[in-house]
Parts: structure tokens; sequence; C-alpha cells
């Protein structure tokens, strides 16, 4: 669910100017070095982080399976969930004021990935409390989700893992039904989901991430 590399590229230009060797000179004096004017996107740094009530049985099978698609991740230190994110009417937290906190410490060219065993919810379709898997803001700096509905199912929480991370980095629902950002459409089709199609994949290598 959403709300709202390092290469340098040097081109060396021999000129030809009609046999004028001084035209020549001039143009190659002219001509600015690529590596001069050219901007390169620094890669997308992912950093994922448990809160406290995730075992690190889970914390750790989420990372290794991130590395193995984006080897430029890291496995920070556990932190406690907040008790301003906590709803007591439905004793769950959430998910909007986790990831509000999140990407008020997520560093530039970073994104945050927090896991929990906790119930979370948002507001979602005139529900007030609605209870969800993952939430994220597309695009942004970090999201949230929650094994609490999968009954312990960590391949199916990695997979929402992956698609949220997808919305923070701008992608939007994918109508490739193998793609890690496929519209669950209120349903849980992770099964059928193996890796990012070839245009959600492109997106991501130019938002900054080493595919």
């Amino acid at each position: 669910m959403k709300l709202s590399s390092f290469f340098f590229i040097i081109e060396i230009i021999f000129l030809v100017s009609c046999g004028n060797p001084d035209l020549e000179i001039k143009n190659a004096a002219q001509k600015k070095p690529a590596s001069l004017t050219q901007k390169v996107k620094k890669p997308v740094i992912i950093d994922i982080v448990p809160y406290t009530d995730s075992s690190l049985e889970l914390s750790v099978y989420v990372y290794k399976k991130f590395v193995k698609i984006y080897p430029n991740t890291r496995l920070l230190k556990p932190i406690p969930l907040p008790h301003s994110a906590f709803y007591p009417t439905k004793s769950r937290y959430r998910a909007d004021t986790l990831i509000r906190q999140l990407s008020a410490k997520t560093i530039a060219g970073h994104v945050t990935f927090a896991l929990t065993t906790k119930d979370i919810s948002c507001t979602h379709d005139g529900v007030a409390d609605w209870g969800i898997f993952g939430l994220s803001y597309c695009p942004g700096k970090a999201c949230v989700a929650s094994i609490f509905r999968l009954k312990n199912n960590k391949e199916q929480f990695f997979k929402i893992a992956i698609h949220e991370l997808g919305h923070t980095q701008g992608l939007n629902h994918c109508p490739v039904k193998t793609c890690f950002m496929r519209d669950a459409e209120g349903g849980n089709p992770t099964s059928q989901e193996k890796e990012f199609c070839p245009k959600c994949k492109k997106a991501l290598i130019k938002a900054g991430w080493l595919l």
C-alpha cells in the first residue's frame, strides 16, 4: 500500500575541422571534459531496521533476501516501537506515524525499511483504523511492514517488504503478475511474484539502484 554507479564516463572526442589544425585546436580547448560536466547519481543504500519485538531470525532472513537482489543493503540495530504510534482501541501501531518518524531519521541517499511482528494500521477507504501488511510513501524515504497477518510466512513478508521499498523509489503498481510491484487488489498473491519486471527494474536503476 502506498501514500500519495559510481562510473565516471570520460569521453575523448577528436574533432575534425575540414583539415584546419588551428580550428581543431581551438574547438578542442573549448570542449569541457565529460567528467566535469556530467552528474553521476550515487547508488541508494537500503537500511533494514528491526523493531525490538522482531526476532533476530526474521531480521536476518529479510536481510539475506534483500542482499541477493540488492547488495547495497545494511542490517541495523533494533529500535523500540514508539509509544506515540500505538493505537490502544485495537492494540495496533499506526503505520503512518511510524513512517513519519523513520523518515525524519533517514539520511540523504538512504531509504529505511522497518519490520515488526506487531499489527499495524492506517486510515483507508474511510476506515479510521484499517489493518495492513505494510505502508510506504511514494516516493519517500521510509516504509514499514508487519508479519502479524502473514502467519509467520517469511517469504510472503519479504515480498511485501520489497514491494513497499519499490513505492519509496516512486514505483506505482504494475500490471505484470510476476512483478514485485503487482497490485494485490485486496488479496495476497505474493506466490506469483518473482522479480521486478524490466520496466520497473529500469526505473529503479534510474533512481540509483545498482541492479
